[in-house]
């Protein structure tokens, strides 16, 4: 029974330590300009924000879609109010999360700037 519980315990910590890794080292990290497509508060059990920014080249050519996710409800509220506007997302990329709780892509916006055209 002792084992069993040591076993447990190093699991645990174990998952732990993936985990803390997992969240506090972004893979990549960089900024995508163009325009809010789509931008909803979703999910059954974890409620996340999650939204498609339309990157546009040159005017007339189909846009490429970028996908992204929002952990702080601050920078969701950016986000929010500047529909419409040209943004520029800064994001950090965070390979192998366990779980779709925290974000339905690997991209997490964290901060937001309006470009004035």
């Amino acid at each position: 029974m002792k084992k069993l519980f040591v076993v447990i315990v190093l699991l645990l910590f174990i998952a732990a330590g993936y985990l803390l890794v997992a969240f506090n080292y972004s893979y990549s990290d960089g900024s995508r300009a163009g325009y809010i497509q789509k931008f909803s508060h979703k999910g059954w059990i974890c409620k996340t924000h999650e939204g498609e920014l339309a990157m546009t080249t040159v005017p007339g050519v189909a846009p490429i879609l970028w996908a992204f996710s929002v952990r702080d409800g601050k920078v969701a509220s950016q986000i929010s109010q500047a529909m419409g506007k040209r943004l520029v997302l800064h994001y950090k990329e965070f390979r192998y999360l366990p779980t779709t709780c925290f974000g339905e892509t690997a991209y997490f916006v964290d901060r937001v700037d309006i470009t004035d055209e």
